[in-house]
């Protein structure tokens, strides 16, 4: 033989041996326990999330990591794609490699058998009958069709053999199951990303990480109509429309065009008395784009819009752009004038203060709040506690939609909040929640402000008191004034003049002296003058005293503190032409509770509150907009697997034989009478021995061994 042709031969063996690896079920197992342990992957790592949540999760390294082996979007990722098709391939080479094999077995009478054969199965019977062979072999066949069995008879020289079969469609259940891991397989292809993935690798494709007006995004982030499939989303305003959907890909998003126009005329939604939904729904009207007709329809969860071949899905709700009216308040320097502002949710405001220019990102507003009022309110920032080290201690009771309370009395909607970034010029942003309506907190009103670095943090809350006109302005009044200098130099005058002891010697004049540095300098010390001050810096200022009389120290601190503090209030109040706040329980519980807020704002991080005033509140519908072609090929591996599972398991294959020839004088037979006749020998086999097989073996063996 050539070498040529030897190189052949090797080349042939090599790929009989391939496709004999592919089409074994080791291979085929091997396959299946890869795609469960991407699918356990794919369920302990949320997918299509935005990829800084993934760096915040993992840290930069195991990131780049887990990006480069696709684990964020593990079911378009290129090895399971691949792992797929060897799992389709391997099934299909099984189906070519045995079907065939089957097909032939279902068909054959296996009529090749002999006597001596039949004599070595262990499911055997004999018996002579006074009947001709023929009319012995006729009954037989007719006692055989009775039972429901397929009859072939067949001449053997000096022997009759009826061959019968039941049961042989349980092969199906083999061609079935394996043909509908296939007919799935491609089913959830053509629903999976895989035809979005096909168009960014090979027609350009790419997601938009811009922002900005759909209308004006490029046509290589959109998607056409002939898209095969898609599962996407449409924020849609009341009094709104849309005619996009937006795919959310790991890197931004991409543009489905739909073949009708949306138009929400209004979003329903109810609430239990936990604040959680109870109902939502989106009364719409469908614009199609191919006959110009329109028609008005109802999405509700769980009753989809179809048509067009597009199935359109109430997913959720969001705002749509409410109208906010708010008053800022400075949270720095000596000014305490509020000032206008006005925003929109999903949109900015520019914010200048002094020399520096903010971007105020309006993102969220709730028109009410649901929270468990009852005992101690979670959003406390106790005194010694940073507002990290207090929402660690008190996570398990933050407030919330209070959906895990639902059995608790307590329950109370505590009025509207706005949600908003503040950006500076370096792009550096924190969040902020504040609430438009006081809180009841321990018998007293308190303004929530909420702070957050990242949206992985819980909100901290700043609690600043509610004044008589139940606003914070006497509180921001306060603030300012800690703040100034000047002021704080003339209250603590007016602290060391009431608290120095009236007497006409000049030996008081020292005294009031010292009460009046000392007051300045406790005051000094707790605004911080550009540095951190409250209690934080009181504590550092204490802990330079020696141990002994660091007790007494801060009690004597505290004292004039507070004091100066009460002089301040009424030195600002003075200063803005106000009459004096009375001496009474109820303004030293807001003195108090003030002291405590300005120690907590070094923490709070913003050069400015916002207060909400007034709002128009537009609701926005959120629905998923899905294409579907592969459900129904699915549906059908579903049918067809079900056809298979109940083949194998529920339809047993019988074969039976019955070999016949003339009897001799004076033989016996089993039951050990002679003569004519003919003498009859039956064999039966199964391909899983069963109870139930022992007692049919039985029934054919009486039933034909009966004389005619």
């Amino acid at each position: 033989m050539s070498t040529a042709g030897i190189t052949l031969n090797t080349r042939r063996r090599a790929l009989a041996e391939a496709v004999e690896l592919v089409s074994s079920m080791r291979f085929a197992i091997t396959m299946l326990v890869m795609i469960a342990i991407a699918a356990i992957i794919g369920t302990v790592v949320k997918q299509g999330e935005p990829m800084p949540n993934y760096i915040n999760q993992f840290g930069p390294f195991w990131f780049e990591v887990f990006n480069k082996l696709g684990l964020y979007a593990i079911y378009s990722a290129w090895w399971f794609i691949l792992i797929l098709l060897f799992l389709i391939a391997s099934t299909s080479f099984c189906i070519i490699r045995n079907g065939p094999r089957m097909m032939r077995d279902m068909r054959s009478w296996k009529d090749n058998v002999r006597e001596n054969s039949l004599r070595n199965f262990h499911h055997k019977a004999e018996w002579r009958s006074p009947l001709g062979r023929a009319a012995l072999a006729a009954q037989s066949a007719a006692r055989l069709r009775d039972a429901g069995y397929a009859v072939k008879t067949v001449e053997k020289g000096d022997a009759t053999l009826v061959a019968a079969k039941k049961g042989a469609a349980n092969k199906f259940g083999y061609i079935f199951a394996h043909s509908a891991i296939i007919v799935i397989l491609i089913g959830g292809s053509l629903d999976s990303d895989l035809p979005i993935q096909f168009q960014q690798w090979f027609l350009g494709k790419q997601p938009f990480t811009g922002s900005g007006v759909i209308a004006d995004i490029p046509a290589r982030h959109r998607l056409g109509l002939g898209n095969p499939t898609y599962r996407g989303n449409t924020m849609i305003a009341e009094g709104q429309a849309s005619d996009v959907a937006l795919i959310p890909r790991p890197s931004g998003v991409l543009v489905q065009a739909l073949p009708f126009t949306i138009e929400l005329k209004h979003f329903i939604i109810d609430f239990y008395s936990t604040g959680m939904p109870k109902l939502f729904a989106s009364e719409v009207v469908v614009h199609d784009h191919a006959t110009g007709k329109s028609f008005p329809a109802t999405i509700k969860v769980n009753q989809p819009l179809i048509y067009d071949g597009v199935a359109v899905y109430q997913s959720s709700f969001d705002d749509g752009g409410s109208k906010l009216r708010l008053t800022g308040f400075p949270m720095s320097g000596g000014d305490a004038a509020s000032f206008p502002i006005q925003g929109e949710v999903n949109s900015s405001t520019n914010l200048k203060r002094g020399a520096d220019s903010y971007a105020v990102e309006w993102s969220a507003f709730r028109p009410f709040n649901v929270e468990n009022m009852g005992g101690r309110d979670a959003r406390a920032v106790t005194k010694g506690e940073t507002f990290n080290q207090e929402f660690a201690r008190t996570l398990d009771l933050h407030s919330g939609s209070a959906a895990k309370n639902a059995n608790n009395k307590a329950l109370k909607n505590v009025g509207p909040s706005v949600q908003y970034k503040l950006r500076d010029k370096t792009g550096q942003a924190r969040e902020f929640q504040n609430y438009m309506q006081p809180v009841m907190i321990e018998g007293a009103e308190m303004y929530l402000a909420g702070v957050r670095n990242s949206p992985d943090e819980q909100f901290s809350y700043l609690r600043i008191p509610s004044d008589d006109e139940h606003s914070v302005r006497e509180w921001m009044r306060l603030r300012a004034a800690l703040a100034n200098p000047a002021l704080r130099a003339e209250a603590a005058a007016r602290y060391a003049k009431r608290a120095a002891p009236p007497s006409p010697s000049t030996s008081a004049a020292p005294l009031q002296e010292q009460l009046q540095e000392s007051s300045a300098k406790s005051m000094a010390i707790f605004a911080g003058d550009g540095q951190q001050g409250g209690y934080l810096a009181i504590s550092r200022f204490l802990e330079k005293i020696p141990a002994a009389e660091q007790e007494k120290a801060a009690n004597i601190f505290m004292k004039i503190l507070n004091g100066s503090l009460w002089e301040l209030w009424q030195t600002a109040r003075a200063k803005d032409g106000l009459a004096p706040a009375s001496a009474d329980e109820r303004h030293a519980r807001f003195l108090q509770l003030a002291t405590t807020a300005l120690s907590d704002s070094f923490f709070y991080g913003a050069p400015v509150y916002l207060q909400l005033d007034d709002f128009t509140e537009i609701k926005a519908s959120v629905l998923q907009v899905t294409r579907s072609p592969g459900k129904k090929v699915v549906y059908l591996g579903c049918v067809l697997l079900v056809l298979g599972v109940f083949s194998m398991f529920y339809i047993r294959e019988r074969r039976l034989w019955v070999w016949i020839r003339d009897g001799d004088d004076g033989e016996d037979d089993n039951n050990g009478s002679g003569g004519g006749g003919a003498h009859a020998l039956m064999a039966m086999s199964t391909q899983r021995k069963t109870l139930d097989f022992e007692r049919e073996f039985e029934e054919m063996k009486t039933r034909l061994a009966q004389l005619a």
